[in-house]
């Protein structure tokens, strides 16, 4: 059972979730910015959650909590969990069943009705006022949204009634449990399987990044203002920016996610990690300019990862790579990781990769993966040069080698 002091914010509890998944290692004196009471409060509320996957660590400067998840072995995502713990007061709760068991399937009932027994029921109750018809209505919009409650017209009145399942949710047993640990917002598939009356438990994953579903509700925040392209107000810390949602990135190397989003105040695009979002604000609706998706497009086109680089001019790089005749391999990881760069035959042997990007520094950790087979190599951020020859010098150096001469 999860923890009894259930929250209220899970901007807060992320946090936390964060620090102990990701940084992990941590005593309870390294956590400064909060009481020595909040951390342990959180703390109980994260091994109430995770306790299976919560390990101890004793050192000299005391004892670290971290968690510990094997992603190949467990088949749901454990972070789901606190998606499941909400806070409720004792009105909300008296509510909730109390109306969901007034209303009926069909015929749906006015607001005066509801009230009338609503407040027929709660007479045995000596304490304590009954809701006023403001409080319901606001429940009943509440479920409207969820999909739990069904609002027609029947004449002038309102009407309400329990919105009915038609679906037969057992036809979804394996596609909800793909989704839940393999696309973003997999937390609505995780929902789902708690409909079903058992769970599929046929898959797994050498590489699982489960730590995605900490940022399920800035992703949703960030998908609903771009599908109705409104501008939303990122807070990351204490930074505050006004940008337009255009696309996501999801690494595949780190399962990190990204918005690529568009600033009316610059007029300029950038890539923002969602895990370093802390808050997103819906705003008004933005009609784009009608040049924008032409510039996204070039722009899309003079990317490697998420870096912009200086964003005003392109830089160009280029390497020539051997490959025996034998080897057609290194062609074919030369074509299919190529991104938007180009590959041309130079002769029978040699192969040359170009791209003109924002950054090509950010290229050089998949360059350095054909070390060994560069016969040539040049790039007009001197920067970027000097990088890649000084890796080669600190690698022989390493391993005896002879040195290498910078162009």
């Amino acid at each position: 059972m999860a923890y009894s002091e259930l929250i209220k914010s899970f901007s807060r509890i992320r946090t936390y979730m964060r620090s102990f998944y990701v940084y992990g290692f941590k005593h309870r004196g390294d956590f400064d910015e909060k009481s020595a009471r909040a951390y342990d409060n959180e703390r109980r509320r994260v091994e109430s959650w995770l306790g299976d996957y919560m390990s101890f660590g004793q050192d000299e400067d005391g004892r670290r909590v971290f968690l510990s998840v094997d992603s190949r072995a467990v088949s749901v995502n454990p972070f789901y969990r606190a998606f499941r713990t909400k806070s409720f007061t004792d009105r909300d709760i008296m509510l909730h069943f109390q109306l969901l068991d007034i209303l009926p399937e069909s015929d749906g009932l006015p607001i005066f009705e509801i009230m009338e027994e609503l407040s027929e029921r709660l007479n045995s109750f000596e304490e304590g006022d009954a809701p006023d018809e403001s409080t319901v209505r606001k429940k009943l919009s509440e479920y409207e949204k969820l999909g739990l409650v069904t609002k027609a017209k029947r004449g002038r009145e309102t009407v309400y009634c329990r919105s009915a399942c038609p679906l037969d949710l057992g036809t979804w047993r394996e596609a909800a449990a793909f989704f839940s640990e393999a696309e973003p917002l997999g937390v609505i598939g995780s929902f789902v399987q708690e409909l079903l009356p058992d769970k599929a438990d046929c898959f797994r994953f050498k590489h699982h990044y489960i730590l995605n579903a900490l940022d399920s509700e800035i992703l949703c925040a960030l998908a609903e203002a771009l599908g109705e392209s409104r501008l939303v107000e990122l807070g990351c810390g204490a930074r505050r920016s006004q940008v337009l949602p255009l696309r996501f990135y999801i690494s595949t190397q780190t399962g990190r996610q990204y918005v690529l989003a568009w600033s009316p105040r610059t007029k300029r695009f950038s890539f923002w990690r969602l895990d370093l979002i802390d808050s997103v604000i819906i705003g008004e609706k933005l009609m784009p300019p009608s040049e924008l998706q032409d510039r996204l497009r070039e722009f899309q086109h003079h990317v490697w990862g998420v870096s912009t680089g200086n964003r005003d001019t392109l830089e160009h790089l280029e390497m020539t790579v051997y490959a025996g005749l034998d080897e057609g391999f290194i062609v074919q990881r030369l074509e299919r990781e190529k991104r938007n760069g180009t590959v041309e035959q130079l002769d029978d042997a040699h192969w040359r990769f170009s791209i003109d990007a924002y950054d090509t520094l950010e290229i050089l950790p998949w360059v350095r993966t054909f070390t060994g087979r560069i016969t040539n190599f040049k790039a007009d951020n001197p920067v970027v040069v000097t990088r890649f020859y000084n890796d080669l010098e600190a690698m022989n150096a390493m391993y005896g080698g002879e040195s290498v001469a910078v162009p």
